[in-house]
């Protein structure tokens, strides 16, 4: 099972953004406090959600001012943030 999550988080990490990154590494981190915690999935649930929007705002912290958007074509483009 480590092993499973520990591929899942390697291949997130390998093509995402800082802000997708970040989420991606609170919301692993957050499940697995969670679930040491209180020992039950809805603690697991809780620290995930509550993680990956952490990471989120400190992986958007690293670039200042740029966001990230995807395009009708999917595609990934990077702009100001909105105000």
């Amino acid at each position: 099972m480590k092993r499973l999550l520990f591929a899942i988080a390697l291949g997130a990490l390998g093509a995402c953004s800082a802000t997708e990154q970040g989420a991606t590494v609170g919301g692993l981190s957050g499940a697995a406090v969670g679930t040491a915690v209180t020992g039950d999935v809805g603690g697991a649930t809780l620290g995930g959600a509550v993680g990956a929007a952490a990471g989120a705002l400190i992986g958007r912290a690293n670039e200042p001012g740029r966001c990230y958007y995807r395009d009708a074509n999917g595609e990934r483009y990077v702009a100001a943030c909105p105000k």
